[in-house]
C-alpha cells in the first residue's frame, strides 16, 4: 500500500486510554510499559503502551495521519501525541476541522448552514436534558462548542425508556443519540465524523483511507473506509457491529491500542512492524 494512504484514528478507548480502560489481566509484573499520553488539572489522565507509541511515530511516518476525535478542541489539545502537529485533524465529532492546528471557517460556515436548514436548535435538546424529572441521571449537562451537548450520566439509575424516548426525539429532531461510558452524546446529524473525514480525503488526495474507532459515532467513518479496525470493547462491539472490511482485534484495553497500530502500520508500510 503506497503512502497516499490515511489513518483516521479516534481517540478515546482506541488509540488512548484512561486507567479505568486499561483492562490489564495477568501480573502486573508482566503489564506492558506505558507512557502518559493527557494530562489534565496537573494529573496523569490518560495512558497508551510505550510500543504503541513507537508504532504511531511509524505510522505517521509512512501514511497521513489524521485524529478524529469527538473531543472539543480544546479537550484535543490536552492529548500529547508523539511528532509535529498533524496537518488535519477532527474535534467536536466532526464539527471542527483543524488545519494545522487551527480551525477551518469555510467547513464550519458549511455545517452551520446544513444545521439551520435540517436540525433543530440545540437549545431545544438542552431544555429538554434539563428537565429536572432527569437529574437522578443526568448529573452535568455541557454545550461542546455550541455544536452539540453531552451530558455526565449515572447509567445505573439512567432508565432505558428515557434513552429510547430521547433517540426518538433526537431522530425527529435532525439529532443523534450515543452513549460512551459516563457520557450521553446528543449531536445534530451534519455533526459528524464520516463527513468530516471525507473532506480530509478529498484534500489530501488519498487514494486508501484505513479507519479506527470503538463508538457508533465511529461506525459511519469504518463503513466509509477502504480498511477499518476495532477493538474488542465499546459501543460497536456490545453492538455487534461486523463488515466485510473490518477487523477486530484479539485483545481489549489499552492492549486493543497497540495492536490496531500494529495492523495499520503493516498495511501502509512495506516493512510492516
Amino acid at each position: 500500500m503506497s503512502a497516499a494512504a490515511l489513518v483516521a484514528c479516534d481517540l478515546d478507548r482506541t488509540l488512548i486510554y484512561s486507567k479505568n480502560a486499561l483492562w490489564l489481566t495477568g501480573a502486573d509484573k508482566d503489564a506492558p510499559a506505558m507512557v502518559v499520553a493527557e494530562v489534565y488539572d496537573g494529573a496523569p489522565l490518560s495512558y497508551m503502551t510505550r510500543m504503541a507509541l513507537e508504532l504511531l511515530v511509524s505510522v505517521k511516518s509512512a501514511a497521513v495521519f489524521v485524529p478524529v476525535t469527538t473531543r472539543t478542541q480544546a479537550q484535543y489539545e490536552r492529548v500529547q501525541l508523539p511528532g509535529p502537529v498533524p496537518e488535519y485533524a477532527i474535534t467536536s465529532n466532526g464539527g471542527v476541522l483543524l488545519h494545522h492546528g487551527v480551525p477551518d471557517t469555510a467547513w464550519h460556515d458549511r455545517l452551520s448552514a446544513r444545521m439551520e436548514a435540517d436540525c433543530a436548535p440545540l437549545e431545544t435538546i438542552e431544555a429538554h436534558l434539563a428537565n429536572p424529572i432527569f437529574s437522578p441521571w443526568i448529573l452535568r449537562l455541557r454545550r461542546a462548542e455550541d455544536l452539540f451537548v453531552y451530558a455526565i450520566i449515572d447509567r445505573e439509575l439512567m432508565p432505558d425508556s428515557f434513552l429510547a424516548e430521547l433517540t426518538q426525539l433526537c431522530a425527529d429532531a435532525g439529532w443523534s443519540v450515543s452513549v460512551q461510558g459516563r457520557k450521553l452524546y446528543c449531536v445534530p446529524l451534519p455533526i459528524n465524523k464520516t463527513d468530516t473525514l471525507a473532506e480530509v480525503a478529498r484534500r489530501t488526495g488519498a487514494g486508501t483511507v484505513i479507519a479506527a474507532g470503538d463508538s457508533l459515532l465511529d461506525q459511519g467513518m469504518l463503513e466509509n473506509a477502504d480498511l477499518a479496525f476495532r477493538p474488542l470493547h465499546g459501543e460497536l462491539h456490545d453492538a455487534g457491529y461486523l463488515a466485510s472490511h473490518l477487523h477486530l482485534t484479539s485483545v481489549r484495553g489499552v492492549l486493543a491500542g497497540e495492536e490496531i497500530l500494529r495492523r495499520i502500520l503493516a498495511e501502509v508500510s512495506p516493512a510492516g512492524a
